[in-house]
């Protein structure tokens, strides 16, 4: 009976996707973590090979755009996979997730002080649902070799500029956390009508709208397009490269907290919050500064020329509440009417 009930265990957990099968393996009592994010696969590697050294374990990283990631969560509701979601261009579709039942409660230490809204930023949710892990700014790649800093682009209604055509490239909306991020701040600022219009015009600017919010960038890198819609940390980390690369951080533009969170009814929920709190950590908050994202740990100095006091006074108010009401149906509008 004992061989019969430890075989059944065994399958159920190789079918659950749980690869640990022995404390050697795992983390917090034998288990694995698995970590859902959207972000560079070549980063959270790095990260989880980081908490390995440290703590022990095995950490399954599981990389996918961020609206996939949500998807994959609900279907996975009843069974769920994920111990920690980490990522997905800031708190927006981590706000959007939090009536769906597949976030968990849970904000370490480090974090327990910090006010709800600090800077007009928000940093972590008002119930414990997720905690910003880093601070993310949208704007403009630009490739230095086409484009000079005096002619860039300078704010959102810049990109508009005839001169731009064919020349601009930006996430897919309907896969994109960074890209829903652009879109929703559009449509709190102008109003739904004024929004459509402005897209409208935009994407007949760009050449490309990847999946991937980390592909425009990449694109100007390269050549591809002149201006890329993306994350601060993006273009810096290919200007690091020896590319071609610059950022402009627009006037008035989305300056947010990059969260994590603990997956309701994960499989390993200790080794889960264990990781969160890593997350918050010296070791793995350097990882983030060398990969040029600006940290929250006050001990940690990044590379980027960014800091939380350069950028606050762009950051613009997001009502989470709006958020929260139609982010679905906008990204839903958005297939309808450019896919």
């Amino acid at each position: 009976m004992t061989g019969l009930v430890a075989s059944v265990l065994l399958a159920g957990s190789i079918l659950a996707g749980c690869a640990g099968d022995d404390t050697s393996e795992g983390g917090s009592g034998g288990e694995r973590i698995t970590l859902y994010s959207p972000e560079t696969p070549d980063f959270t590697k790095e990260l989880a090979a980081k908490y390995e050294e440290v703590h022990g374990g095995k950490v399954d990283v599981q990389y996918a755009g961020t609206n996939v990631l949500v998807n994959q969560m609900l279907a996975e509701k009843d069974n769920p996979k994920a111990d920690v979601w980490y990522g997905g261009g800031g708190i927006l579709p981590f706000e959007a997730a939090v009536e769906r039942g597949i976030l968990a409660e849970y904000i370490p230490d480090f974090a327990a002080d910090w006010d709800v809204v600090e800077d007009g930023i928000k940093m972590k949710h008002e119930d414990g649902k997720y905690v910003g892990i880093e601070i993310f700014v949208l704007g403009f790649s630009y490739n230095t070799e086409l484009v000079t800093e005096e002619e860039a682009p300078k704010t959102w209604e810049d990109l508009l500029d005839p001169k731009w055509e064919g020349k601009i490239q930006f996430p897919n909306p309907a896969a994109s956390g960074t890209a829903t991020l652009m879109v929703m701040d559009q449509m709190m600022r102008k109003g739904e009508d004024e929004a459509w219009k402005y897209f409208e015009q935009l994407v007949k600017q760009s050449n490309s709208m990847p999946d991937s919010g980390s592909a425009p960038t990449k694109g100007v890198a390269m050549g591809e397009a002149h201006i890329g819609i993306g994350f601060d940390f993006m273009a810096y980390e290919q200007k690091s490269k020896g590319e071609s690369v610059d950022f402009i951080v627009p006037d008035q533009t989305p300056v947010l907290v990059n969260p994590a969170s603990l997956i309701e009814g994960g499989p390993n929920a200790k080794g889960g919050k264990e990781f969160i709190d890593f997350l918050l950590s010296e070791d793995a908050q350097q990882i983030m500064a060398d990969w040029y994202h600006i940290p929250i740990n006050p001990n940690v100095e990044s590379k980027t020329p960014l800091t939380l006091e350069k950028v606050k006074e762009v950051a613009v108010d997001l009502d989470i509440d709006w958020v929260n009401e139609n982010y679905d149906r906008v990204r839903n509008e958005w297939k309808d009417k450019f896919q």
